[in-house]
C-alpha cells in the first residue's frame, strides 16, 4: 500500500498486523478519489474506521487541511500514527482510540464538522445508515458534506437515506463504495452503477 497522490504521492503505508483489518486496495482507493476529488482545496476530513489510515491520509496529501482519525483497535491506532508519520502529514491529524457512536458523541461535544468521511465498518456490521443519520443529527457535517461508505458487494444501502442521496454506487469484487451527500446541492438521477 502506499499513498497514491498528492504531496505525499508514494509514501509506503504499512498494514495493522493481523488479519482482523481489511485495508482498501489501492486500486479502490484511486477509483474513490476519481469520484469525489480528485483533489481537494481545504477542509476537514473524518476516517471513522480508519484501520491503516490510508483514505484519511490519501484525502490529507489531496489537499483536506485536517483529518481525524478514530479506531477502536490499538494496533490500528499504532498504524496509522505510524503511517502519519511517513506521510509527513502528522501535524494536521488527530488520531483517537474510541468506539464508532461514542467517538461521535465526543466530536459532537467538540463542536467539530466534516465536509468529508469515510465509513468502512467491518462488513458483519450494516449500520452505515444508521451512522450517517448520527452525524448529520449531531451537526457533525458540513452542508454538501461528502460520506464515502464501503461495504460487502452483496449488500446494498438504499438510494436515500433521511438528509442523503446516493452520488455514486460502484462495485469491486467483493467491495462496494456507495458515495452520498448531505443536504441541498442534491442531484435527482446522479446515482451511477459502475464496476471494475
Amino acid at each position: 500500500m502506499r499513498v497514491v497522490s498528492g504531496t505525499a504521492k508514494g509514501r509506503p503505508l504499512k498494514s495493522v498486523p493481523g488479519t482482523g483489518t481489511r485495508p482498501t486496495t489501492d486500486k479502490v482507493k484511486e477509483a474513490i478519489f476519481s469520484m469525489i476529488g480528485p483533489y481537494f482545496d481545504g477542509g476537514s476530513v473524518l476516517d471513522l474506521f480508519a484501520g491503516t489510515g490510508g483514505l484519511g491520509i490519501e484525502a490529507l496529501s489531496r489537499g483536506m487541511e485536517s483529518a481525524v482519525f478514530i479506531d477502536m483497535e490499538n494496533k490500528a491506532i499504532d498504524t496509522v500514527r505510524s503511517n502519519l508519520q511517513a506521510a509527513g502529514l502528522a501535524a494536521q491529524a488527530e488520531v483517537f482510540r474510541n468506539d464508532a457512536k461514542k467517538a461521535l458523541g465526543a466530536l459532537e461535544k467538540r463542536g467539530r464538522s466534516f465536509d468529508l468521511v469515510f465509513l468502512d465498518p467491518p462488513y458483519r456490521h450494516k449500520f452505515g445508515d444508521e451512522l450517517m443519520v448520527s452525524m448529520a443529527d449531531k451537526g457533525l457535517l458540513q452542508n454538501e458534506a461528502v460520506i464515502v461508505l464501503e461495504h460487502e458487494s452483496g449488500y446494498e444501502y438504499p438510494e436515500h437515506i433521511e438528509g442523503f442521496s446516493r452520488l455514486r454506487h460502484s462495485v469491486y469484487g467483493e467491495t462496494a463504495v456507495s458515495i452520498y451527500r448531505y443536504g441541498s446541492g442534491d442531484e435527482p438521477g446522479a446515482d451511477q452503477e459502475e464496476g471494475i
